[in-house]
């Protein structure tokens, strides 16, 4: 159980750097060649150990699941992450990191929705509150930054809900690293076709013409050196890689329930480092919407937990 919670703290600091992290490459990597090559060596370093998962459990993967895949990696890859890179080039990594840490509620929502599970008052609470602390973040009375980057973190926030929740329909089946690392890599290779895409003439020029200059001509690895590496390292090894890795070793130490507090320490710890790295300030308005989404989080988490901990008494009591 103790290495369980360094796994989980490992993961909070981690995934509490993200944002940073990709903040400092703006302007040295494209943003969809950023997202591509970063998930790529993060499905390279979870190949091993999703292949184990799917020895344990004894399942041989068939054409049907490579389609599953093709289906969650284009939700989390193609159009979820993207819109994340997106996110950070026109605003703050504090407030990105802060609004993506409200994708549990859109699970919850999504989950009502495709999944028939119920919502509870405690949910129902925690929504409520999350909309608020976004609210307040944004303040849309004063609202002075920017529109576009706000936007993109909600959608990016929205669409990887939606994945959890296509994803939880067969996490039981693979296992989460095996459906982590072959969506990422199915992601990936779809994300490829869509930069190769982008380099034909017709289709740069015309998104080119379009104002989308940012979508032409997409660049794979050019533009690679060596003063990039070591971010394009930190991010795709640590951040991606390792990060995943301790958030599924902590899930296995203790439960999906209690790996989830990571979304519990994000919104707090994300914004006080990139006031430390880039200098961006902590508002009051920042402070107050980051109190109230922690509280809607911790509140959504209270079911789930006391599940854990009963689970886990019985389970000690067996022992005995």
């Amino acid at each position: 159980m103790k290495k369980g919670y360094l796994y989980i703290v490992l993961t909070a600091f981690l995934f509490s750097t993200m944002e940073i992290a990709l903040k400092i490459t703006v302007g040295r990597f494209n943003p969809i060649q950023l997202t591509f090559l970063r998930f790529m060596i993060g499905s390279i370093i979870l190949f091993p150990l999703a292949i184990r998962s799917l020895r344990v459990r004894g399942y041989r993967l068939e054409r049907v699941d490579l389609g599953f895949f093709a289906l969650t990696g284009f939700i989390c890859v193609v159009v979820s992450m993207v819109l994340y890179q997106m996110a950070i080039v026109y605003t703050k990594a504090s407030i990105v990191a802060v609004l993506f840490s409200c994708n549990p509620v859109f699970v919850v929502v999504f989950a009502y929705f495709l999944l028939h599970e119920p919502i509870t008052r405690y949910t129902v609470v925690s929504i409520g509150l999350s909309i608020l602390g976004i609210l307040w973040i944004i303040d849309p009375l004063n609202f002075s930054g920017s529109p576009a980057g706000i936007g993109l973190a909600l959608l990016s926030a929205l669409t990887f809900g939606l994945y959890g929740v296509t994803g939880r329909k067969r996490s039981q089946r693979y296992g989460g690293f095996a459906l982590t690392c072959f969506s990422f890599l199915f992601g990936c290779l779809e994300l490829l076709l869509l930069i190769y895409l982008t380099r034909i003439d017709a289709v740069a020029a015309f998104l080119t013409r379009n104002g989308l200059q940012v979508f032409a001509d997409i660049p794979l690895f050019q533009g690679l050196a060596l003063r990039s590496l070591p971010s394009l390292v930190y991010i795709g090894v640590f951040v991606t890689g390792l990060g995943y890795t301790f958030y599924f070793l902590g899930m296995e130490e203790t439960s999906a329930a209690t790996v989830s507090l990571v979304f519990f320490i994000k919104p707090m710890l994300a914004p006080l480092l990139a006031l430390l790295v880039l200098h961006e300030p902590i508002t009051a308005n920042m402070a107050g919407g980051i109190m109230v989404i922690v509280a809607g989080s911790f509140i959504s988490l209270i079911p789930a937990l006391r599940t854990s901990r009963g689970q886990e008494t019985i389970g000690e009591k067996r022992k005995v």
